[in-house]
């Protein structure tokens, strides 16, 4: 397990638990973190997920991906250079500890 913290722009934290193998937002969803939708179940099809990692954990989850990921962050609002889907982000034993900010105006 890994513990993960989503951290909203007022400063609430919301620490869950999150089994290895499932990605960031699915940990979010099952634990109602506000803020983490995941309209599309976790396609990269839309940007329901958005979150920024923390400068220290960016060279752990790594950038957002060309591709699909940076398509759909098009559509995100305020994308910063650590802007990911939360849906690309699987959860390993390395990310115990991870921060992830939430958006203003995601919530």
């Amino acid at each position: 397990m890994a513990k993960i913290n989503y951290i909203e722009a007022n400063g609430n934290v919301h620490t869950v638990e999150a089994e290895p193998g499932i990605s960031a937002m699915e940990a979010a969803v099952k634990n109602a973190v506000p803020g983490i939708d995941g309209d599309c179940g976790g396609a990269a099809a839309c940007a329901t997920c958005h979150v920024y990692v923390d400068p220290e954990w960016i060279g752990k989850t790594g950038p957002a991906q060309e591709g699909l990921e940076k398509s759909m962050l098009e559509f995100a609002e305020e994308v910063r250079d650590t802007s990911r889907l939360a849906c690309q982000i699987s959860i390993t034993p390395a990310l115990d500890g991870l921060q992830l900010h939430l958006p203003e105006r995601q919530h």
